[in-house]
């Protein structure tokens, strides 16, 4: 037994010192036979990367990590490789049968290659419970069990390790609930804890079924019917397919009688910082107008408060009423959702200044992980040249609604 953890000790440090000379590791992952941390860089000390790795009978070491750039690795490890350091080969894997991808990899040491995961990729591998890789005409069979807990795990070490340092380094597996100190969620304007009141945000049709998303909040203190309408339109009571509190995100239905001209076109690519956006929503219902409500702005950030990955940070100003709303590129396709706003108050109370028009939105990745878990038919598009702001306002009345419904308020502090 002795014999057989040294085999694996030898292979999992064979495998992170071929990741840019890593040291570590600081801190634990632990999920299921998965255990890692955080390593850094041995010739300039900096962080490098979160991973985590497990053994198979089959002699194989399996790793998987994000680096420092959010960028997703998988790795393999055997003793009885013999690689040339810095070769690089090409492997093919397939997750429970579903169409082959090519990897591109790259020898770290004699012992072990690592590949780049194209975000799709990472995301069938987060899903799949069985991969077959494919390597100079050898078949390798990897059974995939607790990948789900592992990347947000890993994805949580990343996230910590930039915004804590690695002194704070602790046990990663424990994802914290995520801090409601600031960006307070953008539902209808609260009323007190435990009173009835009405509650309002947006939602856009997904699907020529009549699928809308939302965010989950706005739909978590409901107890009457949820309603849907569109801007000039009658309200119509929709059903609730699913729910995801932890990215936020919630999946209506309209009935089979509803008729939409048109539905939402997810963008098929990352957004890059400085990239124009358009909020569309119905902000602050029954203040403000009871159309439409278009702002505009820049993507001010590629990840949220305190580094959250998940997150875009958007300038385009956003209200109460905004949350669950499409965010759009200038070619008109869906580039997130609307989420939160920083709470300005608070933030006076914490830091002493005021901030502005500090907005944020759930990134697409999570958009369609979720989509695909609820088995949604979405359809998605590249960006192709770019619309007035006034022809994406006009697009989007057809599939934009309004979410409203009765319901008590909660204690809670996120609202």
């Amino acid at each position: 037994m002795w014999l057989k953890s040294f085999v694996v000790a030898f292979v999992f440090q064979a495998m992170l010192a071929g990741l840019a000379h890593a040291a570590g590791p600081f801190g634990t992952i632990h999920v299921g036979n998965w255990n890692g941390g955080a390593y850094t860089n041995d010739s300039t000390g900096a962080f490098s990367h979160c991973a985590a790795s497990t053994p198979y009978a089959n002699g194989m070491t399996l790793l998987v990590g994000q680096d420092s750039n959010n960028a997703w690795l998988l790795g393999f490890a055997n003793p009885a490789f013999r690689f040339k350091k810095g070769e690089n080969l090409t492997i093919d894997v397939t997750f429970d049968g579903q169409a082959e991808v090519r990897l591109f990899a790259t020898a770290f040491s004699d012992v072990m290659v690592s590949a780049v995961l194209p975000t799709n990729v990472a995301r069938a591998f987060q899903k799949a419970s069985l991969m077959v890789a494919v390597a100079r005409g050898t078949p390798f069979q990897f059974s995939l069990t607790s990948t789900a807990p592992l990347i947000v795990a890993v994805t949580n070490c990343v996230t910590r390790v930039k915004a804590d340092g690695l002194d704070k380094a602790g046990d990663f597996t424990k994802v914290a609930a995520k801090p409601a100190l600031v960006g307070d969620k953008q539902g209808a304007p609260p009323t007190k804890p435990g009173r009835t009141g009405t509650f309002t945000g947006t939602g856009f049709v997904v699907s020529p079924n009549g699928h809308i998303v939302t965010n989950s909040h706005v739909i978590d203190s409901c107890t009457g019917d949820i309603k849907g309408n569109l801007a000039g339109e009658t309200a119509m009571v929709l059903r609730v397919v699913s729910s995801d509190a932890t990215n936020d995100l919630a999946l209506l239905q309209a009935p089979a009688t509803a008729a939409f001209k048109d539905f939402a076109k997810i963008r098929d690519r990352s957004m890059h910082s400085g990239d124009s956006v358009v909020a569309i929503g119905f902000p602050l219902h029954g203040y403000l107008s009871s159309d439409l409500t278009v702002t505009t702005g820049i993507v001010s950030s590629l990840s949220g408060f305190r580094n959250h990955t998940g997150r875009l940070q958007i300038s385009a100003a956003v209200q109460a009423g905004n949350s669950g709303g499409p965010l759009f590129d200038l070619s008109g396709q869906v580039a997130g959702v609307v989420v939160a706003k920083l709470n300005a108050l608070r933030m006076i109370k914490e830091t002493g200044q005021l901030t502005e028009n500090i907005n944020f939105a759930i990134k697409t990745g999570a958009l369609r992980d979720f989509l695909d878990n609820s088995v949604v038919p979405y359809q998605t598009a590249e960006p192709k040249g770019e619309l007035k702001t006034t022809d994406i306002a006009t697009n989007a009345r057809a599939y934009t609604m309004l979410i409203s419904c009765t319901g008590t308020e909660q204690a809670d502090a996120k609202r």
